[in-house]
């Protein structure tokens, strides 16, 4: 092909929407992991056909990403199809995006008057069911888009959430849409606002209210309202969607969730074991389960500070990084398994411990994803294992600076006001403690108490630069 008509072609292919044009690039994900979640999501039949359709066009995508186009081109043939056999005749929107991975791949293999053939077929559709203007899709694609994303990877979920909001606009009564943007809203909205306020308790209820059937959607919405104190309502949607849906891992596995955080910590490892059979590469149940041990261990601590109970302790401390261990082999750059891995690690190995969290912040900054998290284990591991405060403190400080509304910014906040008072009742001069506190406070957006507690520290340590600044700052800013 010559130069001119390649880029030609190259211009083509770029304006499609399709698997190759959202950007979805390796350096975001673990793609044998995503591999494993799409064919466990087809062999399991968790979204039924509609599922199945979009989990092969993505299978095909990933495969090519491995470095196997010929086997994309073979799931692309499933997935058109099992779509031409779901949808009848109304499947020429569905086949989109199918297509355009079909373009590309022929594309890249080489094969361009087969590019160029699924390029006019693609003219054709959209000849055929015109979008009120160039810049608009088809629900059909903003919805598969939006499935890509909350599959891909965690830094896409708020663009998942947009694309469901945008296929919602133009077709609101659509079951599949309205799912996908509840699950995307659970997922990226942490409101710390009651039930009435939350708008992914809305969404969640008027997913369910449109298809009742969805266990996936009663147990996250269970979940949600358990935060929220609704316990009552809560706890029946839950044995809904288990009994709904007994056997869907996706159910065992959020269920599982919901008992440790009751303190049912025992079922809940029988359901999080149950749904491993059925999916053992999970590495999500396996840091469920991790958690679930973590659990057990602390209980033990706390009956007795975990006395003439070592060896039970040690065996739950083994089962907490056996579990983690394979979690982030399934999955690399699982950051909060890495993270819990490491913290563990220092239950008996220090320097071991000091190497994995090294590792973990580096994968977090090269991901740009969840390095608040691994300040907040880090200054546990500091505080609690290698016993120096100042680093605990430090790194608390950088967690709650990049992320103050999570719940690791909201525990780092309270782990700094608690160390920073049980220094002032050694020590009421202890100037530092007092601009750990206002700190705490100007980061909670708690300005006169922030004020006060830094004109305390000047008190103590009057030429402190930093106690200065916020000083000035708060001062201003109250005016």
């Amino acid at each position: 092909m010559n130069p001119s008509h390649d880029r030609a072609l190259k211009t083509k292919l770029l304006k499609l929407e399709c698997h190759f044009t959202w950007t979805l690039t390796k350096e975001n994900v673990d793609v044998w992991d995503l591999q494993t979640r799409l064919e466990d999501q087809i062999e399991l039949d968790l979204g039924k056909k509609a599922g199945a359709v979009r989990s092969l066009c993505f299978l095909a995508y990933v495969r090519y990403l491995q470095g196997f186009p010929d086997d994309g081109i073979a799931n692309l043939l499933k997935s058109e199809e099992l779509a031409r056999e779901h949808y009848g005749d109304d499947c020429e929107r569905f086949l989109i995006v199918i297509y355009g991975n079909y373009a590309w791949l022929h594309y890249r293999r080489g094969d361009y008057p087969q590019c160029e053939s699924y390029l006019e077929k693609l003219a054709g559709i959209k000849q055929k069911f015109p979008t009120e203007s160039p810049t608009v899709l088809h629900p059909e694609v903003y919805g598969e888009k939006g499935w890509t994303f909350l599959k891909f990877a965690r830094n896409y979920y708020d663009r998942a959430k947009e694309c469901f909001k945008k296929a919602l606009e133009l077709e609101p009564e659509n079951s599949e849409w309205n799912a996908g943007y509840a699950i995307a809203l659970y997922r990226t909205e942490y409101e710390r606002s009651g039930v009435e306020n939350s708008e992914t308790v809305k969404q969640l209820r008027r997913a369910i209210e449109i298809n009742p059937g969805d266990a996936v959607l009663l147990v996250l919405l269970g979940l949600r309202l358990k935060v929220l104190k609704q316990v009552s309502e809560s706890e029946r949607l839950v044995e809904d969607a288990l009994e709904l849906d007994p056997n869907n891992p996706h159910v065992i596995r959020y269920v599982g969730k919901y008992l440790r955080n009751s303190g049912s910590v025992d079922r809940s490892i029988a359901l999080l074991k149950r749904a491993m059979e059925r999916t053992e590469n999970s590495a999500f149940l396996h840091h469920q389960l991790a958690l679930c041990y973590k659990k057990k261990k602390k209980e033990l601590y706390h009956t007795g500070g975990g006395k003439g109970k070592g060896r039970e302790i040690r065996q739950l401390i083994r089962q907490v990084i056996y579990h983690l261990e394979l979690a982030t082999t399934l999955k690399s750059g699982f950051i909060y398994a890495m993270a819990e891995l490491a913290l563990h690690y220092g239950e008996n190995d220090i320097t071991r411990a000091e190497e994995m969290f090294q590792t973990t912040f580096e994968t977090a900054k090269a991901k740009r994803e969840h390095l608040h998290v691994v300040h907040h284990y880090y200054a546990q591991f500091q505080q609690h294992r290698n016993k120096c405060e100042a680093l605990a403190i430090k790194h608390y400080r950088e967690c709650l600076t990049l992320a103050p509304e999570t719940l690791e910014g909201r525990q780092s906040a309270d782990n700094l006001k608690n160390l920073a008072e049980k220094r002032l009742a050694r020590d009421r001069r202890d100037g530092e403690a007092f601009g750990i506190l206002g700190f705490v406070h100007k980061a909670k957006g708690e300005k006169r108490q922030a004020l006060q507690c830094y004109e305390k520290a000047l008190e103590f340590d009057m030429s402190n630069d930093e106690y200065l600044s916020a000083h000035c700052e708060l001062s201003l800013s109250l005016q």
